[in-house]
């Protein structure tokens, strides 16, 4: 079959189509015939040697299509079913085939469309996860920084959905409106100079960017009680943590992704359920920004890692 795959970390152009061995299913495993695989800022991370994994390997978390084998004593009743699923050690997606757990697998529901469900159900869970992790509730106003992005703009519609008010913060005039269509109540772009003063007081931040980014979002939290969540790098480094000035202004920093990642599996799974059945009803929409063939998926990572995307891009095999 066909795989992208990388030899060594480094710039996109190490993103690589091959030919490499069919996958086989182990027991409590199924082989999916993929449609859609997602590329996420953490293939980005992992490709450039930021979470380096053993050499060579084959990215991609995120996988839907229909399964075409089981493994020993499996269920057959799978064999042509519609699912989305991740795979084994987030590796393995970017291809024509591949393996996953028959316990990581969710049978789509027949009113959502394939590349959506991709698109939702990880990002879905991850978002929901987050705004339980800062213990998000009614009336608080939430700045959402990448607020277009993937996981942003679902962030965003949870937000609304739980009753905050919801200040997006993104970069660009295209994001500016993306943002708004998402449901933010305020969008401020944090390309221009005082876009923090023009958020307001907030209660959470919840940041992907890091670095001034980040900095300049946690300066809006309210004294005594902002709580400042962080799920993400794309700046390219952590936003830095002044011990006194959380002290004097009684701040909470939540490490959000990592609360969300440690919840026992039955939850996460429950979560991306819930995801999927929300989009499937409408009340949760996922955008995908591009749909790109294996071939382009070093433009894919490219573009990821510039921030020019709005949602999700799929590799189509």
């Amino acid at each position: 079959m066909r795989a992208v795959q990388v030899r060594e970390f480094g710039p996109p152009e190490v993103l690589r189509v091959v030919d490499v061995d069919d996958p086989r299913p182990a027991a409590g495993e199924v082989v999916v015939a993929v449609e859609a695989a997602g590329v996420i800022y953490g293939d980005v991370i992992v490709r450039s040697g930021g979470y380096p994994f053993p050499l060579p390997y084959v990215p991609g978390l995120e996988v839907g299509g229909r399964v075409v084998a089981v493994g020993p004593e499996g269920d057959t009743g799978l064999l042509g079913r519609r699912v989305v699923a991740t795979t084994p050690g987030s590796q393995g997606g970017y291809a024509e085939l591949a393996r996953a757990a028959v316990a990581d697998v969710h049978l789509l529901p027949e009113e959502l469309e394939l590349h959506r469900a991709v698109a939702v159900f990880q990002a879905g869970a991850l978002a929901a996860g987050l705004l339980a992790a800062m213990r998000v509730e009614r009336g608080d106003t939430v700045l959402v920084t990448a607020a277009a992005g993937r996981v942003g703009s679902l962030l965003v519609q949870l937000a609304k959905a739980a009753g905050a008010v919801v200040v997006g913060a993104v970069a660009g005039e295209r994001k500016v409106r993306a943002a708004g269509e998402f449901g933010a109540d305020r969008v401020v772009d944090y390309a221009e100079e005082g876009w923090a003063e023009r958020a307001g007081g907030t209660d959470v931040v919840l940041d992907a960017v890091g670095g001034d980014v980040a900095a300049q979002a946690m300066s809006t939290l309210r004294k005594g009680s902002g709580r400042f969540g962080t799920y993400g790098f794309t700046s390219g480094s952590w936003v830095r943590l002044d011990a006194y000035e959380l002290g004097v202004r009684g701040l909470t920093v939540v490490a959000a992704a990592g609360i969300a990642f440690a919840r026992p599996a039955a939850e996460q799974y429950a979560a991306a359920s819930r995801a999927l059945a929300e989009a499937a009803a409408g009340r949760l929409i996922p955008r995908v920004h591009a749909l790109r063939p294996l071939s382009e998926a070093p433009a894919a990572h490219a573009e990821l890692a510039s921030r020019a995307t709005v949602g999700a891009t799929l590799l189509i095999p």
